[in-house]
């Protein structure tokens, strides 16, 4: 983990949805911080509301109550429009589905996130052939998606996250659908590429092998986010069971 204070906080972070006359509480007064540099894994049960989480942090959906700061950027103040924007140029995503296109390349797919923020196609090409370099899938550049394996289809997911230069990466059980060696690689990936670029970054994961790789652990259950070690019973994860909360 780098040096320097924390750049994703989450002060008092509420989610609760409204289901006629019962509300169901996701989580409530949540407070996070994940410093810059760091390496953070989450951990729970299924349900627990940690994919939720992930997805408040990358801006994907508000919270019902508290606010969330990059810096000294308060994203929850942010508009639609802005959000959209803020996602564009600073949070990679990684999910465990690629949502690669499947009639386009896995360079046009890489290239994506830029052709949307108007980079020119000769610059956007460039780029993401660099980022399908460092995958190890520079020779794979124009075979359609249907074409890769499923761990070839995942780093591409990978690369696409990271064409546009975010300073974060959000990963939500990136090797849930994988097998062991292909997991494997995308973890080791994550890490080095971790490192190549100054990442910051968040890991939604079952697998608590992956999660000790990490620099640091926390637990969301029951609605609260606490420190997590060894000797706490994590009853229902499984290394490679399906994330639904």
């Amino acid at each position: 983990m780098n040096g320097g204070g924390a750049y994703i906080r989450a002060e008092s972070l509420s989610k609760v949805y409204r289901s006629g006359a019962a509300d169901l509480v996701v989580f409530a007064d949540v407070h996070l911080e994940v410093f810059r540099g760091e390496r953070l894994a989450l951990v729970g049960e299924s349900g627990a509301g940690k994919s939720t989480l992930l997805h408040l942090l990358g801006g994907l959906d508000r919270p019902s109550a508290g606010r969330i700061f990059f810096g000294d950027r308060d994203i929850t103040a942010l508009d639609d429009a802005g959000l959209a924007v803020f996602r564009n140029q600073e949070i990679g995503f990684v999910w465990q589905v690629h949502y690669l296109l499947p009639e386009f390349t896995a360079l046009e797919n890489v290239a994506m996130p830029l052709l949307i923020r108007g980079v020119t196609f000769e610059e956007a090409s460039q780029k993401a052939l660099a980022r399908l370099e460092e995958v190890g899938l520079g020779d794979r550049s124009h075979n359609r998606a249907g074409e890769l394996s499923g761990g070839e289809q995942q780093r591409v997911a990978l690369a696409r996250a990271l064409v546009g230069d975010p300073m974060v990466l959000l990963a939500d059980e990136p090797t849930g659908n994988l097998d062991y060696k292909s997991g494997e690689m995308i973890m080791d990936l994550i890490g080095e590429l971790q490192r190549l670029h100054g990442l910051t970054s968040v890991l939604v994961t079952h697998n608590l092998e992956y999660a000790r790789r990490c620099d640091r652990v926390l637990r969301l259950h029951q609605g609260a986010l606490t420190a997590w070690t060894d000797g706490v019973s994590i009853a229902t994860m499984g290394s490679r069971a399906a994330e639904d909360g």
